[in-house]
């Protein structure tokens, strides 16, 4: 088929890789320009280095414009599709191809729609994530599922042990997907609004960590924060001290909410959870912390010594 394409990072470039791959004829490719933002700057594969490869027609926009329009409407897809990008698309963009603007989104939509959906499912422990391909309508992520495929969550996956083996659902969802709707397979599933979720954009702030959690939740932000993503933070001493690798203790500790207790195993246990007062909550054992410099150490040589509150 006659596609157009807009995408933006690695998603954009599986995307943009699937269709070529595929063999469609890909007639225009709308991206954004690269941007500096803390979440935009990983997993950044550029979608304008590879439709410049391959001779297709790039153009680049932050929102689309009545250029992008103009420039769509000479390209004269059969059907236009998206994966990863950031702003609205406008009816006049998504209805502008005959067979509609198919959306490839990283969760099982209805739930999760809107930004960072693997981070917020992994903080919420969610056992399934995935990748919908949907068709678009004017409410973000609403459409009519074409095709989804789901992966497992295993209990000690960061977030991106999720982004890689979602990543690669990519390429098979979209060539599916297209097979399914150039054969005229149109039996596409209405998603059940009453179970949809939205998310916002993640920011740093996002990654604060709050001591009175349960450390359950606690240990999930900080796997959902892994490497390369900006990590999960608390503040030492005044200074910024990020968390980059921590479980939950196996003892049982009480007190006040960002207590530095106790060395346990490999780590040290700071007290957790609203409730701690009552000495029945598990606390979470800070295994590897970084540095404001960027210097990595063992929890063991950072707290030399116990007591002390994290977050102050």
């Amino acid at each position: 088929m006659r596609v157009a394409m807009f995408g933006y990072q690695t998603w954009g470039h599986r995307t943009l890789r699937a269709l070529l791959d595929a063999g469609h004829e890909v007639t225009q490719v709308v991206t954004h320009p690269k941007s500096e933002h803390a979440y935009e700057k990983i997993w950044s594969d550029s979608v304008a280095d590879l439709a410049g490869e391959h001779g297709v027609p790039v153009i680049e926009r932050n929102r689309p414009d009545d250029e992008v329009v103009a420039r769509l409407e000479e390209a004269a897809p059969e059907i236009i599709v998206a994966n990863n990008w950031r702003t609205w698309l406008p009816p006049e963009i998504f209805t502008l191809p005959p067979r509609g603007t198919l959306n490839v989104h990283d969760s099982l939509l209805p739930a999760y729609a809107g930004f960072s959906p693997l981070i917020w499912a992994l903080l919420n422990g969610e056992k399934e994530v995935g990748v919908t391909a949907h068709m678009m309508n004017d409410e973000l992520d609403a459409g009519d599922i074409v095709l989804q495929r789901a992966i497992e969550v295993g209990p000690r996956d960061t977030v991106t042990d999720l982004f890689h083996r979602t990543v690669d659902l990519i390429e098979p969802v979209v060539t599916e997907a297209l097979s399914k709707i150039a054969a005229g397979d149109l039996q596409f599933v209405q998603q059940d609004r009453s179970k949809a979720s939205f998310f916002h954009k993640r920011s740093i702030e996002d990654s604060r960590i709050d001591w009175t959690w349960p450390a359950e939740d606690i240990d999930r932000l900080v796997r959902a924060q892994s490497d390369p993503y900006p990590n999960a933070f608390t503040t030492h001493k005044g200074r910024t001290l990020r968390i980059t690798r921590a479980s939950v203790s196996k003892g049982r500790y009480g007190g006040t909410p960002g207590r530095i207790f106790i060395p346990e195993g490999d780590g040290v246990v700071v007290v957790t959870g609203a409730d701690a007062r009552f000495g029945k909550n598990h606390g979470l054992l800070v295994e590897r912390v970084r540095l404001e410099d960027g210097t990595d150490l063992a929890a063991t040589d950072y707290f030399t010594t116990m007591g002390g509150y994290l977050g102050r």
